[in-house]
């Protein structure tokens, strides 16, 4: 018997419980009440501002613990439960109180998709929800998306206008309804209605027609997966050439019609998030649907829209379906997500051949999570819908930081006590509209959690719009290195808040002694601090940011570095302007220690040389040729901390093996290369974060693993975010607050002018601090793009 059953093990005792976590809006306070009815006992329940505290007055107050313990809602989580025991009061019914008032110390639980109940709803003719595209409960459904402030209550969502009908109100105060106080409670009565009929929707589709359909976290454009034409018509449409799109099934029982999950990728599927999961291809779709590709984005129906539209093409509730919607995001041009009404009527015309709206406002725009099975576990992608805004758990309270990440990928992060709170992925800042949703979700995270930030945390490059927003913040400033910040996050994830060793393995960051980094050995000092021990071999940066995006520059940026700069133009002679790059290279130009440029200087090697039409592509292409990863015998050396991996290199040109023999040497070597670095340059044993945009390649990702954990390591992977800038944000939060709690500095406040632009500020010890450093005018302003 565990110490809590032990407490409560009593002939007749009353209990007070208080519980932290995901409570509230789950259905926690009506599972209480089922719970004390089911075991006799007396007491209340009741939300307040830190979560839900109840008492439990009987016999059988052990048996009600256990099964609160065992029996979870399916959206609560438990971070907390503290119990004591107080004076009995001969209280026999149980009820639940109103809310005690006070500073919200709570949370609004993630969006939800539509649980197999309202599902049942949703299909029985007998139901008042009946074919209802907004049904829900407290089960499932929008929260974060429609919510404008705590506490989490109707009058605070979107939904506030519009009143409940007699049938939703008597639902709403019954204790025994799974729709108490489900706050986006509606019917066909009260509720928002959709603009097209499903039907209606489904025929434009099957006549090769592009939809743009408004759903939870903003609208989707939709198209028949199976249809060569209208998929390359939507491609055209969006300016979207080669990135991949991900579909959209009916149900589980559709996803082996088009992949071959695994049994983990099929769980992962199924949970409450629904996330779009990377899956092997079938390849049975056009091949526009996923060029050059191996794996497939899938997500199910999530929303009772998309089970509708599944309904209205003829398939059963669940049986598998051959029926399958291409579902993208509706940003055309890289702009934000689009969630109102009438901007979707001005910027989607051109793109949608029918658009349906619904008058439900989105007031958080969130897209759909990506996820992928990397090493037995799940791993991010992109985060948004479905698990933003749940709380990372630092493990210790601390000041109140607001981190603001990268310039790509960009997210913001704003700590509360012990717990952090990532926002959902926004995007590239260089867009004007993308830049002023940043804005808006820094203010919406501001207000949702009510607390002042004591330091403002951003990246050492000045020229990140993310910066400028922290300098303009008015608080005080604290700079970090951009890979130290990858490591971090990292650690925080698995509660490593202190001393660390780690690698980022990344495109690019600005290094604190000015030059370009992106394959980095890093050893945090628990106290903000980091010492750079070791790096990948630098290769030349042709044009800045012009060689993250064109392959053919660290082609030529090899050839260079091996000594053999006069053969290049002959190897690229179905380039032309190969032979120009070649002067430029042989005037000298930057350098970078990226493995994400190492990987674009193999791809080119490799026959992959063109530009290319997203942010790694070419690494992607590589990725989905391996079948088996091995290395290059002596494909690596290893010297002063440095691992070069020039022997690799001059194979690729040598030999000119097939792209997928140069692709499975490529990540053979880099594994077997960077795990014997690592393992150089460490203790037998230690825990080792690995961080930054390269391990998005599950392939690199899981060897590296595997190689470490051969060699008596603990390797650490991102898994509660992106290992790319999308978790950049979280790193930068622990170390301010490490920086703040060590006392060693005070932060700057405000931009770097004057002589804090000419110096590195540096901590007590020798380990360098970042708070403020000066770039060098050496292509160093080109921005992540591992």
């Amino acid at each position: 018997m565990d110490a809590l059953a032990a407490e409560t093990k009593t002939e007749l005792t009353r209990l007070r419980l208080r519980l932290r976590g995901a409570v509230q809006g789950v259905g926690f306070r009506p599972f209480a009440y089922g719970l004390a009815t089911r075991y006799g006992l007396g007491g209340f329940v009741r939300n307040d501002a830190s979560g839900v505290t109840l008492e439990i007055e009987g016999a059988e107050t052990e048996a009600f613990v256990a099964a609160l313990r065992r029996e979870l809602p399916p959206l609560a989580r438990l971070d907390s439960v503290e119990i004591e025991r107080v004076s009995p009061r001969g209280q026999c019914d149980f009820t639940i109180q109103a809310t005690r008032s006070g500073v919200a110390r709570t949370r609004i639980p993630a969006d939800a998709a539509t649980c197999d109940k309202c599902l049942d709803d949703l299909f029985d003719p007998a139901s008042r929800f009946h074919l209802y595209p907004f049904v829900n409960c407290t089960h499932c459904g929008p929260r974060y998306t429609l919510t404008q402030r705590l506490p989490y209550d109707r009058a605070q969502t979107s939904m506030a206008r519009f009143p409940l009908c007699a049938d939703c109100t008597r639902d709403y105060a019954d204790p025994a309804n799974r729709r108490f106080h489900a706050e986006p409670i509606a019917c066909p009565t009260c509720g928002p209605r959709l603009s097209h009929q499903p039907e209606e929707i489904v025929a434009a589709l099957c006549a090769g027609k592009i939809v743009a359909l408004k759903g939870i976290g903003g609208f989707h454009l939709l198209c028949d997966a199976k249809n060569a034409e209208a998929v390359a018509r939507l491609r055209t449409r969006k300016n979207r050439e080669a990135k991949p799109f991900a579909i959209m099934v009916a149900n589980a029982a559709s996803v082996a019609l088009f992949g071959r999950p695994s049994a983990a990728e099929r769980a992962l599927l199924s949970t409450p998030a629904h996330p779009i999961v990377l899956v092997e291809s079938r390849g049975n779709l056009p091949a526009a649907v996923a060029p050059d590709m191996a794996r497939l984005g899938v997500m199910l129906a999530y929303a009772p829209v998309h089970h509708l539209l599944f309904h209205a093409a003829g398939g059963a509730r669940d049986a598998a379906q051959d029926f399958a919607l291409v579902a993208t995001s509706a940003n055309p041009g890289g702009a934000p997500l689009i969630t109102d009404n009438d901007e979707a009527r001005e910027k989607l015309a051109a793109i949608a051949d029918l658009i349906v709206t619904h008058d439900r406002d989105i007031v958080v725009r969130a897209d759909d999570s990506v996820m992928q099975i990397v090493d037995c576990a799940p791993a991010f992608l992109r985060r948004a819908r479905g698990f933003v805004p749940e709380p990372i758990d630092l493990g210790v309270d601390g000041p109140s930081v607001l981190a603001c990440g990268g310039h790509l990928k960009a997210t913001l992060t704003l700590t509360r006590g012990r717990e952090a709170f990532v926002c959902q992925h926004i995007g590239d800042l260089s867009d004007a509209e993308t830049y002023r949703f940043y804005r808006e979700s820094a203010a919406h995270l501001l207000r949702l959690l009510d607390v002042k930030p004591e330091a403002v945390a951003c990246d050492l490059h000045p020229d990140y719009l993310s910066t400028r927003f922290a300098e303009e913040s008015g608080a005080p400033v604290l700079r970090f290195q951009h890979h130290a910040a990858h490591v971090a996050a990292v650690g925080a994830e698995h509660g490593l808040g202190g001393a660390l060793f780690g690698a980022a393995l990344d495109g690019h960051g600005l290094g604190d002694d000015g030059a370009n980094w992106g394959g980095e050995a890093l050893r945090l000092d628990g106290q903000g601090g980091f010492a750079r021990v070791g790096h990948l071999a630098p290769l030349a940066l042709l044009g800045g940011d012009r060689a993250a995006r064109e392959p053919l520059r660290m082609g030529i940026a090899a050839f260079a570095a091996l000594g053999r700069l006069d053969e290049a133009a002959g190897f690229f002679a179905a380039w032309p302007e190969a032979a120009q790059l070649v002067r430029l290279a042989s005037r000298g130009a930057p350098v970078t220690t990226s493995a994400g440029r190492l990987f674009d200087a193999a791809s080119a090697l490799l026959g992959f040389a063109r530009r290319q039409d997203f942010e790694g592509q070419a690494a992607m292409r590589l990725e989905a040729l391996v079948r088996a990863p091995r290395a290059l015998e002596g494909g690596f050396i290893l010297r002063d901390g440095t691992v070069d991996f020039a022997p690799l290199l001059t194979h690729l040109i040598d030999a000119r093996p097939s792209p997928r023999e140069g692709a499975e040497l490529l990540h053979g070597t880099l594994i077997a290369g960077f795990a014997a670095w690592l393992a150089a340059l460490t203790r037998p044993g230690e825990a080792i974060a690995l961080g930054g945009g390269c391990l998005m390649n599950r392939v690199l990702a899981e060897g590296l693993a595997v190689a470490l954990r051969e060699r008596g390591f603990a390797p650490l992977l991102a898994r509660k975010l992106p290992p790319n800038d999308g978790g950049l944000s979280l790193g930068q939060a622990v170390l301010a607050r490490a920086v703040i709690a060590s006392q060693r500095i005070r932060p700057l406040a405000g931009p770097m002018t004057g002589s804090a632009k000419q110096s590195t500020l540096r901590l007590a010890t020798k380990v360098d601090c970042f708070v403020a450093v000066a770039p060098r005018n050496d292509g160093a302003g080109e921005r992540e793009r591992g």
